[in-house]
């Protein structure tokens, strides 16, 4: 008898919500977080924005590229529109195992 494979029924990311149902697109939340971010500056000059914004957003990312994937880094790769060793690498940099 044939093994047969566990059929999983993917799931499509949703945009984030309001009370009310109203969603909030990732660019809007980017948006309002960076606002907030210059408005608690308090006149000090920001350093090295670029990599503030890349470490805080990278690892969750992957992160959930990964679990969508089911921890398969070929899929998760595919999703995150990378290169399988470009991931492999990143997730090595943020300790994650999948």
């Amino acid at each position: 008898m044939p093994l047969r494979r566990k059929t999983r029924i993917r799931r499509e990311p949703r945009p984030a919500s309001l009370s009310g149902g109203r969603s909030i697109p990732l660019r809007s939340m980017t948006e309002q977080a960076l606002d907030s971010y210059f408005t608690s500056l308090n006149g000090h000059a920001p350093g090295h924005l670029y990599n503030l914004v890349m470490r805080e957003v990278e690892e969750p990312l992957f992160r959930a590229a990964l679990d969508y994937s089911e921890g398969n880094q070929s899929r998760a790769a595919e999703v995150l529109g990378i290169n399988r060793g470009t991931l492999r690498k990143k997730l090595k940099t943020y300790g994650i195992s999948a």
